[in-house]
């Protein structure tokens, strides 16, 4: 099960500057820990220590926010992309 992840620029230093990677995994965090392995420190960019998703992290699987899905425990398919996308304030 190949998964596409959309790597933004900040953390791309974890991932040798690739925008995009490829991952396994049947739910988010199964995702998450996956890229953890191959990208270390990637995981605690996205999570907080409780293991939740950091509020200025947001996190679409095609598209849509996992927010208003599962959270963590989203399910994902083949094929299906996921990105990471740091939230912008500004004012």
């Amino acid at each position: 099960m190949a998964i596409n992840v959309r790597i933004p620029q900040p953390l791309r230093n974890l991932t040798g500057n690739q925008s995009t990677v490829t991952a396994e995994g049947a739910t988010l965090d199964l995702l998450v820990a996956n890229l953890e392995g191959a990208y270390p420190g990637i995981k605690d960019r996205m999570l907080d220590e409780a293991g939740q998703m950091r509020r200025f992290v947001n996190i679409y699987v095609n598209g849509d926010d996992v927010r208003f899905m599962d959270g963590l425990g989203t399910s994902l398919k083949d094929g299906d992309e996921v990105s990471i996308v740091p939230a912008v304030a500004g004012g």
